[in-house]
């Protein structure tokens, strides 16, 4: 059985659903479908939010070929063999559309092919990304196209979306399928703002449900396995564990823990989020409270020994701890300072009286000269210069 979401995408724009900022009255790509032409388009956004059909639709609207890679599985074999009947097109006055999905998989060579293609306007390209296009894709082919952002879709979307599958479903199967309200808003929520896994736990649905068994709860719980997975190396997972951060570093123990646990239930290593949490304890934390470093490695080391998901009440017993504590960033602040004097200054001599001096050669350089033992003195406090001269009235500390 050909997927729900392959199977019933829309043809339309007036069917697409959703990115209204995108397609909706006077915007811009409604504009350039309005005008039969458009450049070379970046769709960047999470799974699922519509970028390929939207990019389905836009060629049919202006009548113009349409050609599919996926990043993925293509190169440029096979880039060449279609780029062979978009130039035939083009001499031809035919408009040619590359619908190129997981650009960001392409490596710096592979975009560069693209280049000459959409600079002549050979092709229009329209590239598909889940990674922010400012680190995942060449300045060239980024100066050369417009970039558009896809929003998650809201659960009216969902509901919306869901509705128009069943309605396409029982139209061509003849069959009776209803979902109450609750099922609708069951269904939207669990899809996470993406219309294919809403069209994947539909027909899950659908696949499973005996002749005359009821939708219920349970049912739909069955049916929903795990709608919280996003990819452990895309933005979302850096947006998520910079939320975590913020949270911590803003003592608010109650977002700490529910970004942490976003992140667990995701599938997230927890050593990762262990990582990170022991890097927080120093950086933000630091001699505010040097505990949080020794409790930090600590939950570091039984997430070692404990793995998912034993380990997962510790790394929120850290999180609440690290929220708590009293915060200080002097020590991070006092290495990026020492950094800034090593790279201006350079490689600068130890000064002579602090330098060790254990051969004789060495005591008659100087090595050693004037040097005061700290112990001789009240308090181990002694006043003698234990910089290079150029920093010796430099300060990395607060005190």
């Amino acid at each position: 059985m050909e997927p729900l979401a392959s199977k019933y995408r829309p043809g339309l724009l007036a069917d697409f659903i959703g990115q209204a900022h995108l397609v909706g009255a006077n915007s811009i790509i409604r504009k350039f479908i309005e005008n039969k032409d458009l450049p070379s388009l970046i769709f960047w956004g999470p799974p699922g939010t519509g970028k390929t059909t939207l990019a389905f639709i836009i060629s049919k609207e202006i009548k113009a070929d349409f050609y599919k890679l996926s990043a993925v599985m293509s190169g440029k074999a096979d880039l060449k063999r279609i780029m062979v009947k978009a130039i035939k097109n083009f001499n031809e006055n035919k408009k040619t559309i590359l619908f190129l999905d997981e650009i960001h998989r392409w490596n710096k060579s592979q975009q560069d092919a693209l280049l000459p293609y959409v600079e002549k306007g050979i092709v229009t390209l329209i590239g598909a990304t889940t990674e922010n296009p400012s680190f995942s894709l060449i300045p060239a082919l980024l100066s050369r196209s417009r970039v558009f952002t896809f929003k998650k879709h809201e659960v009216e979307d969902l509901i919306k979306y869901v509705k128009y599958l069943v309605s396409s479903y029982n139209q061509e199967f003849k069959k009776s399928l209803e979902l109450d309200r609750d099922a609708l808003e069951f269904i939207a929520k669990a899809s996470d703002g993406d219309l294919r896994v809403g069209a994947n736990i539909l027909e899950s649905l659908i696949l499973s449900l005996k002749d005359g068994e009821k939708i219920t709860k349970e049912f739909l719980h069955k049916a929903v396995e795990n709608f919280l997975q996003y990819e452990s190396r895309g933005e979302d997972h850096y947006n998520i564990i910079s939320a975590v951060h913020k949270s911590l570093r803003d003592s608010d123990p109650d977002a700490g823990i529910y970004w942490v646990t976003r992140m667990l239930e995701a599938g997230d290593d927890p050593l990762y989020v262990a990582r990170r949490l022991l890097r927080f304890a120093s950086e933000d934390i630091g001699n505010a409270d040097p505990i949080a470093l020794v409790l930090a490695n600590s939950v570091f080391e039984t997430c070692q020994k404990l793995g998912k998901p034993e380990c997962d009440v510790a790394l929120i017993q850290l999180t609440i701890y690290l929220a708590r504590a009293p915060k200080s960033n002097e020590a991070y602040l006092a290495l990026g300072k020492a950094k800034k004097d090593i790279y201006e200054y350079g490689s600068l001599p130890v000064p002579l009286h602090i330098r060790n001096a254990p051969t004789e050669f060495m005591k008659n350089e100087g090595y050693g000269k004037g040097y005061k033992y700290a112990h001789d003195y009240p308090g181990a406090k002694v006043e003698q210069n234990h910089m290079p001269d150029e920093l010796k009235n430099s300060k990395y500390t607060k005190a």
